[in-house]
């Protein structure tokens, strides 16, 4: 098994391989790009739908038959910011999305096997640059490049996660040479890999861990969540949205997840890597259904190195040093949850509820997440060895 076989680098993980500030549209696309960078400003106006009713689009046909991958994802990111602005951008979420902008994100959706909103790739895995070309991917040397209203929390809240990403490709390549290496019932390597795979997660879980420099709690509830949510599960839309002009919803509302950091392919890879199974409940049900919401590529890696892998059998059979190695690792995992679950209650659940949608139980993708978030930490930490 190779990175390389799934559009994976151990330098970047997840990461787009190119950087979003050297990738040109055509010019049919001014009017969406100038859109785009003025955001904040529509948003602000109080009437960001009137101006975005405006935006001319161009012959998506044409630019899909001709387009680079990165040109293809690059309008992703700047249209489905623009379909998010729309729908949660005023007061009360409409209950149609227009012709200018629902033809495009659905084509190029369609193009990429994603769903027509802003998916996670589009918030911050292909959403980034660095400022130093010469520099390292780290949290003094990147920047967001398409945003809602811009800032200094709504940036580092993303930033954050580039990070972690940019960290974790080097455990996705530990993790192919440990299913490579147990497959080989080779325990010397094993615990090699194993141990330097919970260094990494101590870098991994020491970005996160960072969050709360940059990113102020109240901020984020009030000011960046409000326009990540989607249109499933959401009173404020409970019959989803209509798609002007998008031939195969024929006018009927269509209902898809919000972008959550639940999409993220690094955990999933992980569960998979060390066969930590969940029991059935609403959020495994709802993070398998999240699966068909993350590039095709990395679904295609997550399910290779589930299907493959044999670590946990492995280990289960091997010297207490190794059993240490492999338990040492998940524990590393259920520590990056338990992080996750105290930013769910710090930067949500404790919050005072405000505005359409943005509901302190559910999460953007839609459910309930406090209890089933402790549930699926405190399985993955007790499936050690």
């Amino acid at each position: 098994m190779k990175l390389e076989d799934f559009g994976l680098t151990a330098e970047r993980g997840f990461l787009s391989t190119y950087e979003i500030d050297g990738i040109e549209l055509p010019s049919g696309f001014d009017e969406m790009l100038d859109a785009a960078a003025s955001l904040s400003g529509l948003i602000t106006s109080g009437r960001v739908r009137h101006f975005l009713r405006q935006v001319g689009h161009p012959d998506m046909a044409h630019f899909l038959a001709s387009a680079s991958d990165e040109q293809v994802r690059t309008a992703m990111v700047h249209y489905s910011f623009l379909v998010q602005a729309y729908v949660w951008g005023e007061a009360e979420a409409p209950t149609t999305l227009p012709a200018n902008l629902a033809i495009p994100i659905c084509a190029i959706g369609d193009h990429l096997g994603l769903p027509p909103l802003l998916p996670y790739s589009g918030y911050v895995l292909d959403n980034w640059y660095r400022l130093d070309k010469s520099g390292a991917i780290s949290l003094d040397n990147i920047a967001m490049h398409q945003n809602f209203l811009g800032g200094q929390d709504e940036n580092w809240f993303v930033l954050v996660h580039v990070a972690i990403e940019a960290e974790a490709g080097r455990a996705l390549q530990l993790a192919t040479e440990l299913v490579d290496a147990a497959a080989q019932q080779d325990a010397a390597k094993v615990e090699d890999l194993l141990v330097q795979m919970h260094g990494v997660w101590d870098a991994m879980n020491a970005h996160f861990d960072r969050m709360p420099e940059r990113c102020d709690p109240y901020i984020y509830y009030q000011r960046v969540r409000p326009y990540i949510h989607g249109w499933k599960n959401n009173p404020a839309m409970p019959e989803g949205l209509i798609y002007e002009g998008v031939t195969q919803y024929a006018g009927k509302p269509q209902a898809f997840r919000g972008q959550t950091g639940s999409q993220s392919s690094i955990v999933p890879t992980m569960d998979g890597l060390f066969q930590v199974v969940h029991e059935s409940d609403p959020l495994r049900e709802f993070l398998d259904e999240l699966h068909a919401y993350r590039p095709p590529r990395h679904r295609r890696f997550i399910e290779a190195v589930r299907d493959a892998s044999t670590l946990r059998d492995f280990a289960k059979t091997q010297n207490q040093s190794l059993k240490d190695a492999f338990n040492a690792c998940v524990e590393q995992v259920a520590r990056f949850r338990t992080r996750h679950l105290e930013y769910a209650a710090s930067y949500i659940n404790k919050q005072a509820p405000s505005g359409a949608g943005n509901d302190t139980d559910v999460g953007t993708g839609g459910t309930p997440f406090m209890k089933y978030l402790k549930k699926h930490r405190d399985e993955n930490r007790a499936q050690t060895i």
